[in-house]
């Protein structure tokens, strides 16, 4: 059986539309190109024909936004790209708070990291183009992140926000979103940095955790901070306790920042701190 065959064969096990399935350039032998073919069609569009592609970083868009804000010109809704891998309850929250019009964005396509992921449900019930990924099938992180990034550009999408995203990202989208990549993490960077946050901190015995915001980059965890909040742990939490109530800073904060994002109040700085204008 085929690498396409089985993939399909997975998505319809898990209960999702055709919809879900990449498209066929995700199958392709020749994957590793499919973001420079990108890229070269890019170049011969523009003018000059000799001309670079260029990928504006955070701060230009932000610009951008803030000057129309400023002018009083209504503000498009920003387009975002959301990664997931499990569950998607901030994607849910991300949906329904643009969904009751407290968020001014759209959400362009849904990338999961496995067919199994519910929250590919999540975007089905709400009409969202998803993309679906298996490690199994496709173990070349680095051709994975090439394919993403190539359908996050045909989707026009300005940010992309990893929500419960257990792959790594790479060069292929960390250049063509340069500061562009946003991250939720469930403890107060730099602290617990990893994949088991709640549990580090709950085992350390900390009196004080919560939740960060950061760009991504090539360092893991250490991307700009954008915004934090911190959670107060109460004697006698459990950590399923303490995990809920990471869960619901989660699903207030990470929709406030893309609303910032969307307003054009965020600059990062050349050291690489960010400025918010609340």
């Amino acid at each position: 059986m085929s690498s396409s065959d089985e993939y399909r064969r997975l998505v319809e096990e898990a209960g999702l539309p055709p919809e879900a399935l990449p498209s066929d350039a995700f199958f392709n032998a020749n994957v590793d190109g499919e973001l420079k073919r990108a890229l070269k069609k890019a170049i011969e569009e523009l003018e000059p024909a000799d001309e670079a592609p260029h990928f504006p970083d955070c701060n230009e868009i932000q610009a951008h936004r803030a000057a129309a804000r400023a002018a009083g010109e209504p503000l498009e809704p920003l387009k975002i790209g959301v990664l997931i891998s499990g569950s998607g309850t901030n994607l849910q929250a991300l949906i329904d708070r643009i969904a009751d019009g407290s968020l001014n964005a759209k959400i362009e396509l849904v990338v999961a990291s496995r067919p199994s992921a519910k929250g590919l449900q999540r975007a089905e019930a709400a009409g969202i183009q998803t993309l679906t990924l298996s490690k199994e099938i496709y173990a070349d992180p680095i051709a994975a992140d090439e394919v993403i990034a190539h359908e996050l550009l045909e989707h026009g999408v300005e940010y992309v926000v990893m929500a419960g995203y257990m792959r790594m990202v790479h060069a292929p989208l960390l250049v063509t979103f340069p500061n562009r990549v946003v991250n939720l993490h469930p403890a107060l960077l730099p602290s617990f940095t990893g994949a088991h946050a709640i549990a580090d901190a709950y085992e350390r015995g900390v009196k004080v955790t919560g939740v960060t915001v950061h760009f991504a980059n090539a360092a893991y965890d250490a991307g700009p901070i954008i915004a934090q909040r911190p959670l107060a742990v109460e004697e006698g939490w459990d950590i399923d306790t303490l995990e809920a109530h990471i869960h619901e800073i989660e699903h207030e904060l990470y929709p406030h920042v893309v609303q910032l994002l969307a307003d054009g109040r965020i600059h990062v700085r050349e050291n690489l701190t960010v400025a918010v204008q609340e």
